[in-house]
């Protein structure tokens, strides 16, 4: 899928001043060219990048979800780069909700790189306001002063920006033409973007002043727990018996929600006066159900309908197509298929779903983290609330991973809160939380290569799986190349399979898995598409290399040289050769070419996630050992390298990679709640039994900054480490596992195959 920065021409830049001249305020306004600044306290256009206070202080409006990867940080050093406000002087506030800000969302690995661009023209500009400004009211040419760390001086005079903030003077607005015309910073002169800074959220974090939506306190509060259902959808509610809920002390009720949009089915909610006690009422609470059609539904059903529908071709999308395929799987000397798999994947964060409401007056004020408040109030708005009428306070949050992209805890809290006409918060308990998660789609890629006279001639990719933008947001949904304009499909489900190695005839079809989408409900879970595509394209790779008699280094390196589309252009350019640069990087630290004692081995991968038009070029070197005994492997070691352009924090790079690198570990290895009967199997982490600490590895990162334009870190480096770890275990002793997770069973039966 390809998205595009804020663009220019949506907005005219606007400097106006605040409330009683003490503020000054800056964003694009609301409407296309130049807008009229305003010094009135009720300002037409109100400030949607940062405003500038009479203490100093500048407050960058973060629109992004703060869930530990410090993306405020790194937002805040793009403005105050070009702002030139000093750093000490930066502070950040969480927008909840502002249509001006436009599609206000977390994920993708996009914040940086949607917005990095229109931040550094918003500080530019913001400079040259307040130099303009000084001029004014100190005396001579804007030429004749310069702005550095919040004080701008010249002609022997200097002011500072919180002096001009409260000074009255009217700001000039700048046309669309001028911001796009504004030259910015060459990398040589930044002394913010690309340094590590102290990170702002911090501080709240540890003196515990930040609020993440689990601490939101109202007065007259009540708490609500919702009972799972027996599966994870199509339920209906037939009774509720609360006789033994009732004896539970601070009881108060039970709801039985009734969801118009169906996000969730099934639900009922104990209510209370706090959340012991509606805990224990939702245990107590006996409900009768209707299990509906996906009562006997497990993953075998599911994986078994991917593979029907990879057979027949059924109903397809193209993703790719390059060349003619067939003709040359036809005229291949031979040719290699395989099957890649994966299994059921949740979320998990540490904070579960969680929201506050409190309806005031007809006005519905939320309090939660969310991920994307651009759905979130749309589903509030389909319960019949109008836009006006919805107050978002956007919360820390405590963990989201594509979890919280989805609003289903704050609709359902507006349901109770409705329902027992008091502000209630709603809080799904680890074992709802875990059991009605929107999962990974478990997916299904089959991959045929088509090989001659060594060279890989033919490349044909098919994908089956649940769509999760088909349920949550259609509108992600694209045209595929068809031509058939009702053929669409989802980008998050088949991102990936467009890799950057030359091989002239390829192709790459996606099908949707209805009994998927019906039963598992899928969600966008860190990686998405590329979590499971790479698993099977790099995988593949190194069974092609087998066939073809090549070390995988060098067939991957020989097929990323970079030519026709491969070269990338714009924020891409360089393509596959950045990607193989990351690859040798990897290769080298990590001793691939180093002899090993026996049953132990480094296996590589490498991606260019999240997509073609944003890739983040990251490779993994996995060291693993394997007991040959019992099939048991032990990761050693995970050597990782990231290019994502410009490193506007390298230490936020560096721990993102890090964390990602362990959550893909966890899923390569540990991970996969089971379904059956229609259920999620596991309940909580004793069942889900993620990466412990006694498993960690040692972890080396680094960060290849080649100062091209910004893309993101938050997901990539999950891609590369399952195919790292299952191409090691095969070249370790010779086992090729080729579905998620790879467990001691799996690996040990791979042997004696």
């Amino acid at each position: 899928m390809t998205h595009h920065r804020m663009p220019l021409t949506r907005r005219g830049f606007l400097v106006c001043a605040g409330a009683a001249g003490a503020t000054l305020t800056m964003g694009y306004a609301a409407t296309t060219g130049a807008a009229t600044a305003s010094t009135s306290a009720e300002m037409i256009s109100p400030s949607l990048f940062f405003d500038i206070h009479a203490d100093g202080r500048v407050v960058i409006h973060v629109t992004k979800a703060e869930m530990g990867q410090h993306v405020g940080g790194a937002l805040a050093q793009t403005v105050a780069e070009e702002l030139e406000c000093g750093w000490e002087n930066v502070d950040l506030a969480y927008v909840g909700f502002d249509p001006r800000h436009g599609l206000m969302l977390t994920g993708g690995s996009w914040s940086v790189n949607w917005t990095f661009d229109a931040l550094s023209r918003a500080g530019a500009a913001g400079r040259m306001a307040l130099i303009e400004m000084a001029a004014a009211k100190l005396g001579g040419a804007p030429e004749d002063y310069s702005a550095k760390d919040g004080v701008i001086s010249g002609n022997g005079q200097q002011i500072t920006y919180g002096e001009l903030a409260a000074s009255g003077l009217s700001p000039r607005t700048f046309s669309e033409e001028e911001m796009a015309a504004l030259v910015l910073k060459p990398a040589a002169e930044r002394r913010v973007v690309g340094q590590q800074v102290a990170q702002l959220d911090i501080p709240a974090k540890v003196d515990g002043s930040g609020v993440y939506g689990i601490d939101v306190t109202l007065p007259g509060m009540l708490v609500a727990v919702p009972a799972p259902p027996p599966v994870r959808y199509g339920a209906k509610v037939l009774s509720v018996d609360e006789t033994e809920a009732a004896k539970v002390p601070g009881y108060v009720r039970h709801v039985v929600i009734e969801d118009p949009l169906g996000v969730q089915t099934g639900w009922v909610a104990a209510v209370a006066s706090g959340y012991w006690a509606a805990s224990q009422a939702a245990r107590a609470l006996k409900v009768d159900y209707d299990p509906g059609p996906n009562a006997n539904v497990s993953l075998a059903d599911i994986h078994a309908e991917s593979r029907r529908l990879i057979e027949t071709e059924e109903d397809t999308r193209l993703f790719v197509d390059d060349g003619d395929v067939d003709a040359a799987l036809a005229g291949a000397a031979s040719t290699l298929t395989a099957d890649y798999t994966t299994g059921v994947n949740v979320h998990a964060p540490m904070e579960p779903m969680n929201a506050t409401v409190e309806i005031r007056d007809g006005t519905y004020h939320i309090h939660a983290g969310n991920q994307f408040q651009t759905l979130m109030t749309g589903l509030v708005q389909a319960l019949g609330v109008a836009p006006e009428k919805i107050v978002f306070r956007q919360c820390l949050l405590g963990g989201g991973f594509g979890r919280r992209l989805d609003a289903d805890y704050v609709v359902m809290a507006c349901h109770v809160a409705r329902a027992v006409e008091a502000p209630v918060k709603l809080v799904y308990s680890r074992e709802v939380d875990t059991l009605c998660d929107f999962t990974r789609p478990a997916a299904t890629v089959r991959l045929t290569a088509g090989l001659k006279d060594g060279a890989v001639t033919a490349w044909k990719s098919h994908s089956a799986s649940a769509w999760a933008s088909a349920r949550q947001a259609p509108a992600f949904l694209t045209p595929d190349l068809s031509g058939d304009p009702e053929k669409k499909l989802d980008g998050f489900a088949i991102n990936g399979a467009d890799h950057w190695y030359t091989i002239p005839d390829q192709r790459a079809l996606l099908s949707l898995n209805q009994l998927a989408q019906s039963a598992m409900p899928p969600g966008h879970l860190r990686s998405v598409g590329p979590g499971w595509q790479m698993w099977a394209v790099e995988s593949f790779l190194d069974e092609v290399a087998a066939e073809l008699g090549e070390d995988p280094l060098a067939l991957r390196l020989r097929l990323l040289d970079g030519a026709g589309k491969n070269a990338g252009e714009g924020a891409m350019t360089g393509g596959a050769r950045r990607l193989a640069r990351v690859l040798q990087d990897v290769a080298d630290r990590g001793g691939y070419a180093q002899p090993r004692e026996a049953n132990v081995a480094v296996g590589l991968a490498c991606s260019a996630a999240q997509e073609r038009s944003a890739a983040s070029w990251t490779a993994c070197a996995a060291e693993v050992e394997v007991d040959p005994s019992d099939g048991f492997v032990t990761v050693r070691r995970l050597t990782l390298a990231t290019d994502v352009g410009t490193a506007v924090n390298p230490d936020g790079v560096r721990a993102q990679l890090s964390g990602a690198a362990l959550w893909g570990l966890s899923m390569a290895l540990f991970e996969d709640v089971g379904f059956e009967n229609g259920a999620i199997q596991a309940d909580n982490f004793d069942r889900l039994t993620p990466l412990r600490m006694w498993d960690m590895p040692q972890v080396d990162v680094a960060v290849l900054d080649s100062g091209a334009y910004p893309t993101g870190a938050g997901e990539p480096g999950v891609t590369v480490v399952a195919p790292a770890i299952g191409n090691a275990v095969a070249r370790a002793v010779g086992a090729r596992v080729r579905s998620l997770p790879i467990t001691a069973d799996k690996v040990k039966a791979a042997m004696k195959a």
